[in-house]
Formats: structure tokens, C-alpha cells, sequence
């Protein structure tokens, strides 16, 4: 008789899967079989804003689709080389709404902390790719100065993690700012932008899930899904886990040409969110960074979407069309 050994499969930290994500091009295109498609990148935009995206998403990408909607997302297409009016380096104020070192103040009630510049996958689209992160981003021997400034001001009540993706920090880090947070008496919420839950799953682990659970905050994650072939099992069991721990989770999405422009990609992206128990907050139109104009989408077509997919969805499941201005108190609500 012969014993079978059994097999132990280890979970790969999320540290070296941060660590291991994919960076070149043609190794990209390789995996999905679209080498020959490598003619099609912008040298440029790959020496100013990197390919970075982790071996979880692309294994949910289809083999030999140059139209997939989440290659499209991360890949450095020539489009992004063309000079396109109106579309500019800071394109909703951010530079303007720095305060002091890691803080932007837009809105009344809110501080919102540029906790990194790191991120675990580089979308084309990102409204901050051109960010000055250098001179924004506190080091640690400022956070105390930081804090001390949201401290002082006591309308404040509701801080916000971003970046880069606050979640690319380490837990230790994360754990100390959140408990610093918490000391300051007149914070109610603490809201975490990120992507990481999407893009690496691995990164939803015990010591992130343990904080969150104990914290004295309320604690609400807005994750950033744009497409439901995004959200699979690993992502679905990673934003259950979140729940469990008591985080609220809402969604925010980018209305992108080619990706999710159609009434029923998003009508799937709903469905889906509402299978993991997240709830449709935003869809955003995209802000005019300069190297994201073939990203675009006509106002008049996001509000045609929305219709579209109202009369198939209940309310709680239609997001809001919305668009970030420059300067104002609030988003701005199209429909």
C-alpha cells in the first residue's frame, strides 16, 4: 500500500505579492498572449508613470483579448502621448487643497491625509499620476505635526486615508496612525480609499482585519471596482472578511471609454457588488488628467447610462453620477 503524503499549500503574504507585481510590458503581453500588440505602448508614459499591476488581476484578464477591460485599465497604450486641451497635470485642485504637509481640505467636516505614493497597480487613468507626492507626503517625523493641525480644528470629523493606496502601508503603520486618530475627540469616522482589496486580495489579512475591528471609529473602506469580471472569488471572500470586521463598504467607479461604458457592464458591476454586500456610491466621470483623454466619456452618455440602468435596478443599487470640480463645496451630482 502506498501513503500518500499530503500536500501543504501556503498562502503567499501580501508583502511579497506587492513585491512580485508585473512591471514590464512585454512580460505582461507575453502572459496573455499579445506580444505582438507591443508596438502599441507609449515609451513615454512607461518612464513618467510606470506598468504596475499585480499577477491577481492579470490572471482575471482574458488570453488573447487586447480589448479585455481590465488590461485596458492598467496598459500603456501611444494615447497617452497625445497633448489633448483640457487636460492638465492637477485636474481637480489637488496641489491647491494642500494645507500642510499630508493634508488636502476640500470639503467642510472632512481632512483627507495623503498617507503614501505607493500603490500596488498603476491605473492610466489615475487622477493623481502627476501628484507631487514628494512634497505632500508628511515623513513620519511629521505626523505629529500633521495630527496636531486636524486636532486643532474641530470641525473636522471625518478623516480620510488615500494616496497613492494607504493600504500598500504596513498594519504596524496603519494601526498606530488610526490610534493616534482616535485620540483626537471630535474624529467620528475614519474611510480608507483603496484598491488594494480589488487588485491583491492577499492584502485582506488578519492583522489589517484585527485594528479595524477594534477600532474605536467608525470605520467605512470605499473600495474602487470597475468592471464585475474585477470582483472574483478571492476579491468576494476578502470583502466578506471586511464586513465581518465591522467595515463598511461602498463602492466608487470611473466611467471609462471602452471598459465599462455600456448599460450593461454596469448593470453587472451593480449585481455583482450587491452579491459581496457593497453598496454603488459613485460613478465618477473621469477627471481630465493630462495622458487620460481616449478614457473619456460625454457627460450626456453617463446621464443616458444612469437612465438605463435605473429602470432595470433598484435605487440603493444605482450609484451616482458625479464629477469633481475645482473649487467647489461639494462633488457635483448629474444625475
Amino acid at each position: 500500500m502506498i501513503t500518500q503524503t499530503q500536500t501543504l499549500v501556503t498562502k503567499q503574504p501580501w508583502q511579497t505579492a506587492l513585491a512580485n507585481t508585473i512591471k514590464d510590458p512585454a512580460a505582461l503581453l507575453n502572459q496573455l498572449g499579445l506580444l505582438a500588440k507591443l508596438d502599441a505602448i507609449d515609451p513615454h508614459a512607461i518612464k513618467n508613470f510606470p506598468l504596475r499591476v499585480p499577477q491577481a488581476y492579470v490572471n482575471k484578464m482574458r488570453h488573447g483579448d487586447k480589448h479585455d477591460p481590465l488590461l485596458r485599465q492598467v496598459f500603456p497604450l501611444i494615447d497617452e502621448s497625445f497633448d489633448v486641451a483640457n487636460f492638465v497635470a492637477d485636474p481637480v485642485g489637488d496641489n491647491l487643497a494642500v494645507t500642510s504637509p499630508g493634508i488636502l481640505q476640500k470639503y467642510q467636516g472632512r481632512a483627507l491625509l495623503v498617507t503614501t505614493g505607493a500603490c500596488a497597480i498603476h491605473c492610466r487613468y489615475c487622477f493623481r499620476r502627476h501628484f507631487p507626492y514628494g512634497d505632500s507626503n508628511p515623513l513620519a517625523s511629521q505626523w505629529q505635526q500633521t495630527l496636531t493641525n486636524i486636532a486643532q480644528d474641530t470641525s473636522i470629523n471625518e478623516v480620510i486615508l488615500s494616496g497613492g493606496d494607504p493600504l500598500s502601508l504596513s498594519d504596524n503603520k496603519l494601526a498606530a496612525l488610526a490610534a493616534d486618530i482616535e485620540k483626537i475627540p471630535h474624529i467620528k469616522r475614519l474611510r480608507i480609499h483603496t484598491r488594494l482589496p480589488i487588485v491583491l486580495p492577499e492584502r485582506v489579512d488578519e492583522h489589517l482585519l484585527l485594528w479595524i475591528k477594534t477600532s474605536k471609529l467608525k470605520v467605512i473602506m470605499v473600495i474602487h471596482a470597475n468592471h464585475a469580471n474585477e470582483i472574483d472569488q478571492p476579491v468576494a471572500i476578502a470583502l466578506n472578511k471586511l464586513r465581518l470586521a465591522n467595515c463598511q463598504l461602498l463602492n466608487q467607479t470611473v466611467l471609462l471609454k471602452g471598459i465599462n461604458d455600456s448599460s450593461q457592464d454596469l448593470y453587472n458591476l451593480s449585481e455583482r457588488l450587491s452579491e459581496v454586500n457593497v453598496i454603488p456610491y459613485y460613478l465618477h466621470l473621469l477627471d481630465k488628467v493630462a495622458g487620460a483623454s481616449h478614457f473619456d466619456v460625454t457627460e450626456a452618455l453617463g446621464i443616458d447610462l444612469i437612465a438605463q440602468i435605473r429602470a432595470r435596478l433598484p435605487g440603493y443599487l444605482v450609484p451616482r453620477l458625479v464629477r469633481e470640480q475645482q473649487g467647489e463645496a461639494s462633488k457635483t451630482i448629474i444625475a
